[in-house]
C-alpha cells in the first residue's frame, strides 16, 4: 500500500514538474515570437565600416518604401495597365534588383519604411520591408519617418526592433563617443527622438587611415507630427539633438584622432546632374558646365595636424530652408511643395557652424528628387522608392546612389570627372569637372500576381544620381 502511494505521489510530482516546464516553454516561446517570426541571435556585419582598397565607399539611399503587408497591399499612382499586377512585392523586387546591380557597401533607409495605417503588424511589415537588405548581408541603417509609428509599435519600440535585425547597425540612442569618458560604450538618453546616432567609416585595411575615421554618417530623428500653437505641423530636429550632433563633431578635434600627415577634408561638395531631353543627355548643359569649371570645382581645406572628417547627414523630413531652392538652380526635379515643419529649429545654422557636413539626404516628398545647395551644403531628396507610396503614374520609382571617394596624394585641390550612368552601368568620362551627370538606369521591372512574375514585364527607368564626394587625403 505504501509503495503504491509513493508511486502515485511520484507520478503526481512528475506530472506537476512536466506541466510547469511545458508552461514555461510556452511562455518563453511566445515571447520569442515577434510578428510570427522566432527571435534568433542577430547576424552582425563586418565592422567597422571601411572604405574599399580602391578608395571608394558606396551608399544606397532608400527613401519612403511605405511597405504594407506584401502581396495584398496595392500600389499607388501607377499606370492603369500596371495596377492589377502591382503590390508591395514590386518594392521588394526593386530593392533586391538595385542591390544586385549597384553592389553598395552600405544601405541607408531614410524613413517611412512602413506605412502604419496599412500594417496591422508593424514588426511583420518591417521584417518584410528590410528583408532584401538582411538577405544581402550588407551593413544597413535606418531612421524613422512620420508614418512608421502609426501601426502597433511606438517609435522607441520601432528603433529598438530595427537595431536588432540582421546586419543592422542602427541605434536607438547615440553611444557616448568621448574617449576620455568613463561611460564610453553606454548610450545617451537625454535627447529627443529615437534613432539619433553616428556611424564612422574608416580608411581601407592596411592603409595609413585604417585606424582613422575618414567619413562620418549622422542619422537624426526628424519626428512625426506635433501641435504648435494649436496647429498641427510636421516634426523637427530638436535643440538636444543639435547639441549632441555638435558635440560629436567637435569631439573629432582630439589630437589623437588623426595622423599628423593628414589634411582637412574638402569644404564643399557639389552634387550635380544633367537634365534629359526626350530621354537623352542635354549636351548643351554639359558644354555649359565644361565652360565654367571654376563654378564646379571642390574647394580643399587648409592643411591641419588635426583635421575633421567629412560627414553626411540622413533624416526624413526636410528643413524649412529647402523651400528656398525653388527659386535657385537645382539638379533634378522639384515637383511638389516642401512639406516641412512650421518650426525652424536652426538645423542649417548648426550644420554650417560644424563645418564637416557636406551633404544631407532626405525623404518625405516623394515627387522631388532634386539636389540643391544651401550655404555650401547640398540637400538631396531620395525620391519615392516604394510602390505603395504616392507618386506620379508613369514616373518611375527611384533611389539614390552616393559614392564617396578618397583621392590618393596630398597635394592640390582635386575634382572628379563627369560621370554618366546609362545602359546598365556603362560609364563615360567627359573631363575634369567636379560634376556628376544624371542619366537613366534601365532594368526589367516585373509586376507580381500571387508571387509569380507575369509575362507582361516592362522596362522601368530608375534614376540613379551618383554623388561623388571627393575627400582629399594622404591617408589612402
Amino acid at each position: 500500500m505504501n509503495k503504491t502511494m509513493e508511486g502515485l505521489y511520484s507520478l503526481l510530482y512528475l506530472t506537476l514538474i512536466l506541466t510547469i516546464l511545458f508552461s514555461l516553454h510556452t511562455q518563453i516561446a511566445h515571447k520569442l515570437l515577434i510578428g510570427k517570426h522566432p527571435l534568433h541571435l542577430k547576424k552582425s556585419p563586418h565592422l567597422p565600416l571601411r572604405f574599399n582598397t580602391d578608395g571608394t565607399f558606396k551608399i544606397l539611399q532608400v527613401a519612403d518604401m511605405h511597405y504594407g503587408t506584401g502581396v495584398l497591399t496595392s500600389c499607388k499612382d501607377v499606370l492603369a495597365s500596371e495596377f492589377h499586377y502591382c503590390s508591395d512585392l514590386n518594392t521588394t523586387h526593386f530593392l533586391k534588383r538595385i542591390i544586385e546591380a549597384e553592389k553598395p557597401d552600405f544601405i541607408a533607409f531614410t524613413g517611412d519604411n512602413i506605412f502604419g495605417s496599412s500594417t496591422p503588424d508593424a514588426a511583420e511589415s518591417l521584417l518584410r520591408a528590410f528583408a532584401p537588405a538582411m538577405e544581402s548581408g550588407l551593413p544597413w541603417a535606418a531612421v524613422l519617418g512620420n508614418h512608421d509609428q502609426e501601426s502597433t509599435m511606438t517609435r522607441l519600440e520601432l528603433m529598438s526592433f530595427i537595431s536588432l535585425l540582421d546586419y543592422s547597425v542602427s541605434q536607438t540612442n547615440p553611444s557616448v563617443e568621448d574617449a576620455s569618458s568613463a561611460a564610453k560604450g553606454n548610450t545617451i538618453t537625454d535627447i529627443d527622438g529615437f534613432g539619433n546616432y553616428n556611424l564612422r567609416v574608416y580608411g581601407a585595411p592596411g592603409s595609413h587611415s585604417a585606424n582613422s575615421t575618414v567619413l562620418d554618417l549622422f542619422f537624426l530623428d526628424s519626428g512625426d507630427r506635433e501641435v504648435v500653437q494649436g496647429v498641427r505641423t510636421y516634426g523637427w530636429i530638436k535643440e538636444s539633438q543639435l547639441r549632441w550632433l555638435h558635440g560629436v563633431s567637435k569631439g573629432y578635434q582630439h589630437p589623437k584622432e588623426r595622423p599628423s600627415s593628414a589634411t582637412d577634408c574638402l569644404t564643399t561638395v557639389h552634387v550635380l546632374s544633367v537634365p534629359t531631353k526626350g530621354g537623352l543627355l542635354d549636351l548643351d548643359f554639359i558644354n555649359m558646365l565644361q565652360g565654367r569649371k571654376e563654378d564646379f570645382h571642390l574647394l580643399k581645406g587648409a592643411s591641419s595636424a588635426t583635421p575633421t572628417p567629412c560627414a553626411l547627414a540622413f533624416f526624413h523630413i526636410p528643413i524649412p530652408e529647402v523651400r528656398q531652392l525653388y527659386y535657385q538652380k537645382i539638379i533634378g526635379q522639384f515637383q511638389e511643395s516642401v512639406a516641412c515643419s512650421s518650426v525652424n529649429s536652426g538645423v542649417l545654422q548648426a550644420l554650417v557652424s560644424m563645418g564637416d557636413v557636406k551633404a544631407v539626404f532626405m525623404g518625405h516628398d516623394h515627387k522631388n528628387d532634386f539636389c540643391g545647395n544651401l550655404e555650401s551644403i547640398w540637400f538631396c531628396y531620395g525620391g519615392g522608392f516604394g510602390y505603395h507610396a504616392y507618386g506620379i503614374a508613369g514616373w518611375p520609382r527611384r533611389a539614390r546612389i552616393i559614392l564617396a571617394e578618397l583621392e590618393k596624394g596630398s597635394g592640390h585641390g582635386s575634382s572628379c570627372g563627369n560621370y554618366t550612368m546609362q545602359n546598365d552601368s556603362t560609364a563615360d568620362n567627359h573631363g575634369a569637372l567636379a560634376t556628376v551627370f544624371e542619366d537613366e538606369y534601365c532594368g526589367r521591372q516585373g509586376f507580381y500576381q500571387d508571387h509569380k512574375i507575369e509575362g507582361r514585364d516592362r522596362i522601368s527607368q530608375l534614376t540613379n544620381e551618383l554623388v561623388h564626394l571627393i575627400l582629399e587625403s594622404s591617408w589612402h
